[in-house]
């Protein structure tokens, strides 16, 4: 295995997962996809961590999954795991239901499994220059880790079947508009910019951010009303936590709250 395919590096409370097979667009492989296994429960556990970045080296954030080893799967052993089952169940399902916020620092093109693994972020900064897209249909291929069913959901249904459709790509600022980036940067301050907003993020309540990431995530699932109870009961738990206590002690007392996420 090549322990180059996704690089790790903690800068103060971020830690940053850099996608990097340049040569090859970062396309998704199996090696890829093991150091996610490894890295993302490390990341998890470690309570120095506050916040994940999500990035890739050279011209692309991602641009899907390595189309050869997705061929191959068919030979893989009846009841192991073949790519697409590692991909959805061991990373992009655990990078959806993230315990820590998740940012996607689109560097470059963005397309097919690139585009399935930002949408399981919580936040989108993209550079000026990037580029956007479910490319699927260019290939005959169809999309198993969500480009179709949960792409709907964060933009636009008629924005989503465009890109479906046609297999185009839009601009960063064109997703801006229609919902899926948070910010645009210029391309020399991407990474100077994402970890800003990371740092920002990482100073409020680890528990707080991730009982309102869990109540956000299920808020489609049902109704309106189901979703306000979710939310009352969480808050009813979480008025028993130390950070909250925190948090007004350190308003009262004209303080930065420490906050220790429990």
């Amino acid at each position: 295995m090549s322990e180059t395919a996704l690089l790790i590096e903690n800068r103060g409370p971020v830690a940053w997962l850099t996608m990097n097979r340049p040569e090859a667009m970062n396309a998704i492989n199996l090696d890829m996809i093991a150091l996610y296994e490894k890295y993302l429960p490390e990341i998890a556990a470690n309570d120095s961590v506050r916040v994940l970045v999500i990035t890739g080296a050279g011209r692309a954030f991602c641009a899907g999954m390595d189309l050869k080893q997705v061929l191959e799967s068919g030979n893989v052993p009846a009841g192991e795991k073949d790519i697409l089952d590692r991909l959805c169940e061991n990373v992009l399902g655990p990078l959806r239901d993230f315990p820590k916020p998740v940012i996607a620092s689109l560097n470059g093109m963005t397309l097919a499994g690139g585009l399935e693994t930002a949408m399981c972020a919580d936040l989108v900064v993209a550079a000026e220059s990037a580029r956007i897209g479910d490319a699927h249909a260019n290939f005959g291929v169809y999309p198993g880790a969500g480009g179709a069913a949960v792409l709907p959901r964060l933009v636009p249904l008629n924005v989503a079947k465009y890109l479906l459709l046609t297999g185009r790509t839009l601009t960063a600022t064109q997703m801006q508009h229609h919902g899926f980036v948070n910010e645009v940067v210029a391309d020399e301050a991407l990474f100077d910019e994402t970890q800003a907003l990371a740092e920002h993020i990482s100073g409020n309540s680890p528990l707080a951010m991730r009982r309102m990431k869990e109540v956000a995530n299920r808020a489609n699932d049902g109704s309106r009303d189901t979703a306000l109870q979710h939310e009352q009961v969480v808050f009813r738990k979480h008025l028993r936590s130390w950070d909250l206590q925190e948090g007004i002690a350190a308003f009262g007392e004209k303080r930065k709250p420490q906050f220790q996420g429990r």
